[in-house]
């Protein structure tokens, strides 16, 4: 009997997944350092989930170059279709018959990826930090596998893999390394093997692939932290007090980690995220090595993933809740454990709300962008990359917690987990196994009765907001308060060190949002006395500077273009470079512009996309 198969979830594929599943994934490439490209072969084994319905199989591509195709053993008739943006070119590949169900067909792609790929960036060796070797490095994630080799591109399909990656320089996948990898850069330049196996099934988002002049350091019992020769010290101190802490409280939340090895790799300061929870090995911006510890929760939040979004998968970008909010959810919950009580979840979340606020603000409070469940049929997904996703989910998995209570919630967690292991789901789903888990508990569904679904799916704009516990903000908000009362009746008001003495750089954070926030800017001499009286200007934290940058430029501080130019031109996470381009732009627009184009190879495709659309709208410039 056939398995009956609608319309794909998933808007935003090319591929007729509804018709074939890929089940595992052999990619044998070239690093091509000089040509900077990808070369070699890609491998799919497929599998008919329908009973004799197509003799096509259709895969996403974008900007591949595609040598020759062969299908179940032999040459096989294929053409790329007309390229519809944002979604790239299918690669339609002709059988020369209906194969039945649960059929497997083979699929060999040669190929090569192209200079217009935008899921590599490459780095010269004077991009690179000790400015001896190139680098490069992947970003998947939403849809950007396509541009390295055609695939189901799609969340709701997931296959192992195996990787077999020539290069000359050591080289880090999404997968366990055989142990007999090299170590070291190749002694004359020649091109090494290296080899990964992904046993765990992953949807194409999570391939990823870097390589250059990369060390290692042992963080944790089952754990590594990877980086440049000249960074690993301070990496390693950074992350090993925290690393195993966070994996036994997130095994203790949900249930035994799943993937074997927990790594990190820290890359150049390029990559256009604070992390990407790639398997095994976390890719992460070297932001988070502040010297200060403070900023190693982004590996709670990736380490998360490795529960939800790695193992239980958001169906489709337009759910991307399901990952983000579910992760932000589990990552605070560790924070609670590993420094011991829940105003520190709370802490995190009152932060959270603060980026909840400014990326409601930017799209506007009906944009179709603030709903929980968004509409993406016909858009780029990156276009609808925000904090909505992370903060909103994380408040309405917060509010179910306090309706029903935590001890009931915590039973629901590992059997969420366990039930869609393995799978996708979406919103409609997460629902359903909510209701379903209590249904015998006549107490808890009829607090469950009480949630508003659609408003919480379907409203744009702000969620209520919670009565979180503000004991560890209030010093912060106090001193605010000090701050903008001094630009009118506070005459007497004389900052001093002593204001922020014994605080943590996250008690920063939040006095530094609450100033952002402040109905009426503060006059340009005033935030210039703050940022030299609390040293705020040349801090190795870039979570400070980039928020003190934010009130200086809104307070017309001409002073502070220097700094940020500077800073633009050092650090690639699209969390700072685009508020800091956005600030400039209202400042200097020339000023943001030229320090754009000066600086527009440096930033990863995804992240020089995104900040071209904040600088030149519509009228982009061909980049």
């Amino acid at each position: 009997m056939a398995l009956t198969i609608n319309t794909p979830r998933d808007p935003n594929t090319l591929s007729n997944y509804n018709n074939w599943r890929t089940t595992h994934t052999s990619t044998s490439l070239d690093i091509l350092f000089d040509q900077q490209k990808l070369k070699g072969i890609v491998a799919h084994s497929l599998k008919a989930i329908t009973d004799g319905e197509s003799d096509e199989i259709l895969l996403d591509s974008s900007h591949v170059l595609i040598k020759s195709v062969i299908a179940d053993g032999k040459p096989a008739h294929w053409e790329t279709l007309k390229r519809l943006e944002p979604y790239g070119s299918a690669l339609k590949i002709k059988l020369d018959r209906k194969p039945k169900l649960d059929e497997k067909i083979d699929v060999e792609i040669d190929l090569e990826t192209t200079e217009l790929c935008t899921a590599l960036q490459w780095l010269t060796p004077a991009q690179s930090s000790n400015k001896k070797h190139p680098y490069m490095f992947s970003q998947c994630q939403a849809i950007h596998a396509r541009s390295i080799f055609p695939c189901q591109d799609t969340p709701d399909v997931k296959a192992t893999f195996d990787f077999a990656i020539k290069s000359p320089l050591p080289v880090i996948a999404s997968g366990i390394g055989a142990k007999d990898n090299p170590t070291s850069p190749s002694s004359d330049g020649t091109s090494q093997l290296y080899k990964f196996h992904q046993k765990v099934p992953i949807p194409a988002y999570l391939f990823a692939i870097a390589s250059g002049d990369i060390a290692i350091a042992k963080i944790g019992a089952h754990s590594v932290v990877a980086t440049g020769p000249d960074e690993l010290k301070d990496c390693k101190w950074e992350l090993e007090e925290s690393t195993d802490k966070f994996i036994q409280a997130a095994e203790s939340l949900v249930y035994p980690y799943a993937w074997g090895e927990y790594n990190v790799l820290v890359l150049p300061a390029s990559f256009p995220y604070g992390g990407m929870e790639n398997p095994i090995y976390t890719f992460a911006t070297p932001t988070i090595i502040s010297g200060d510890r403070e900023n190693v929760d982004v590996i709670a939040h990736e380490l998360s993933h490795s529960w939800s979004g790695n193992l239980v998968s958001n169906a489709s970008w337009e759910h991307f809740w399901l990952n983000e909010g579910w992760t932000t959810y589990l990552e605070r919950r560790i924070q609670a454990i590993v420094h011991g009580g829940d105003q520190w979840r709370d802490f995190s979340a009152i932060i959270g709300w603060q980026a909840l606020t400014d990326s409601i603000n930017s799209f506007g409070e009906e944009h179709e962008f603030t709903k929980l469940v968004i509409d993406l049929k016909g858009k780029d997904p990156d276009d609808a990359f925000s904090s909505i996703p992370y903060e909103k989910g994380f408040n309405f998995l917060y509010y179910i917690e306090k309706l029903i209570g935590k001890a009931e919630f915590d039973k629901f967690i590992p059997h969420y987990f366990e039930t869609w292991r393995g799978k996708s789901l979406d919103s409609y789903d997460f629902k359903t196994t909510l209701l379903d888990f209590f249904a015998s508990d006549k107490s808890v569904s009829a607090k469950l009765a009480k949630i508003d679904w659609d408003t919480w799916f379907y409203k744009p704009g702000f969620p209520p907001r919670p009565d979180f516990d503000t004991s560890l903000v209030d010093v912060a908000y106090k001193l605010a308060d000090r701050w903008e009362q001094s630009t009118s009746s506070d005459a007497d008001f004389a900052p001093s060190k002593s204001d922020i003495s014994g605080w943590t750089a996250n008690q920063l954070v939040v006095f530094l949002e609450r100033v952002m926030a402040f109905k009426k800017s503060l006059p340009a001499e005033q935030a210039w006395r703050m940022g030299d009286v609390y040293s705020l200007k040349k801090t190795r934290n870039v979570e400070i500077s980039a928020r003190y940058y934010q009130v200086a430029m809104a307070s017309k501080d001409d002073s502070i273009k220097t700094l940020v130019a500077e800073l633009l031109g050092q650090v690639g996470r699209m969390k700072f470079v685009r508020p800091l381009y956005r600030g400039l732009i209202k400042l200097d627009y020339e000023l943001a512009v030229d320090t754009f184009e000066k600086n527009k190879d440096f930033y990863h495709p995804i992240c020089r996309g995104m900040v071209a659309k904040d600088l030149f709208g519509d009228k982009q410039r061909k980049q």
